[in-house]
């Protein structure tokens, strides 16, 4: 279900998402490779870079898929050790893999 719901994103990328993923796509970026619109845990999430640990998620609003992580959000093992970045408010923080 997860799946298919991501790949239904990917179809239907805002302006921004499709900007970005030009930058980051075919390893342009730093030749760090990323996905889009894809599931982490429970989560599906609008970019990631897994050598990195990197999860990008635009602001956007349009969509209620994926929340930032905090203390009191259970976490599937999947999604931590991942750096989370939100943008439009640019915070950022580490999940730890405690």
């Amino acid at each position: 279900m997860k799946h298919e719901f991501a790949r239904k994103l990917r179809r239907d990328q805002t302006e921004v998402e499709r900007k970005l993923w030009y930058a980051l796509r075919d390893r342009r970026f730093c030749s760090y490779k990323f996905r889009r619109q894809q599931p982490i845990g429970s989560y599906v999430v609008d970019f990631v870079c897994f050598e990195g640990g990197l999860v990008v998620e635009l602001d956007g609003g349009q969509c209620p898929r994926m929340r930032m992580p905090n203390a009191s959000a259970p976490l599937s093992s999947n999604a931590k050790g991942f750096v989370f970045c939100v943008s439009g408010i640019m915070k950022c923080s580490r999940i730890s893999m405690a």
